[in-house]
């Protein structure tokens, strides 16, 4: 059980996209979700080993990054080392917002090189090519917030024929993400369904759902692609079985 809950499992994932443009082929992102103020290793030690030996282009924080306030110190450190690998994005997860004190622990990210993406989206550029990354925060943020269908008509508004990939936290938002339109979101929130077993997509949700829907790896629908971590950290009581902390490296390719 001690290995199952503390030893992380680095996988390298190929994604193919149509529309992704040629000079973003081999485009590699490092996905860190559900962490919820987990260490591994004194100072994270173990998890940044893990993603340094990746040659990376960007590096994802998709939520649930701490429980409690009392955890904020701990991953700005983490964030300070994460920026000097990679440029590092970050959005809301829900538990953040339970702390009652978001602003706070964003703005330690923000201090570390950071960038904290609420509603918002950034414009990479190689050449005559650009890459839309594009982050939400999480629902149980502000109640008068942008939605994702606003967020993504301002970004064709603004940016012509965009290549849009989302941050965004929930899983289970996959159906809103698609009728967007967004060609590839990557997610987290579910834990992997906690303990999986073959043939099974997990067996309960964070919210204590049996057989959740999308919690581990890569979903399509009608062309747009979403990404599920499986998340590194845990919740309360709650434990992992046959489902290890999740490092995801997603490697972007253009569909042939």
């Amino acid at each position: 059980m001690l290995d199952q809950n503390n030893r992380i499992d680095a996988e390298t994932v190929n994604v193919s996209l149509a529309g992704l443009p040629d000079s973003f082929a081999g485009f590699r992102i490092v996905q860190l979700s559900d962490l919820h103020g987990k260490t591994f290793g004194e100072n994270n030690t173990r998890l940044l080993s893990e993603i340094r030996e990746e040659k990376l282009d960007l590096i994802a924080i998709t939520g649930d990054l701490a429980d409690d306030p009392a955890q904020f110190d701990a991953m700005g450190a983490l964030a300070a080392e994460l920026t000097q690998i990679a440029p590092t994005y970050y959005v809301t997860g829900n538990h953040e917002w339970a702390t009652r004190a978001a602003p706070a622990l964003m703005e330690i990210l923000e201090k570390q090189g950071v960038h904290v993406l609420r509603n918002e989206y950034t414009v990479l550029r190689r050449g005559e090519d650009r890459l839309v990354i594009a982050g939400i925060d999480d629902p149980n943020g502000p109640k008068d917030q942008k939605t994702p269908e606003e967020l993504t008509e301002e970004i064709r508004k603004a940016e012509k024929d965009p290549f849009i990939v989302l941050l965004a936290h929930r899983n289970s938002g996959f159906d809103t993400y698609a009728d967007c339109g967004i060609p590839l979101t990557l997610a987290g929130h579910g834990h992997g369904g906690l303990i999986r077993l073959p043939f099974t997509d997990g067996l309960i949700d964070t919210d204590r759902t049996l057989f959740p829907q999308y919690t581990n790896g890569l979903y399509t629908i009608d062309g747009c692609s979403m990404f599920v971590s499986r998340g590194l950290g845990n919740v309360g009581r709650t434990f992992r079985l046959f489902n290890r902390p999740h490092l995801p490296v997603i490697v972007l390719s253009p569909a042939a």
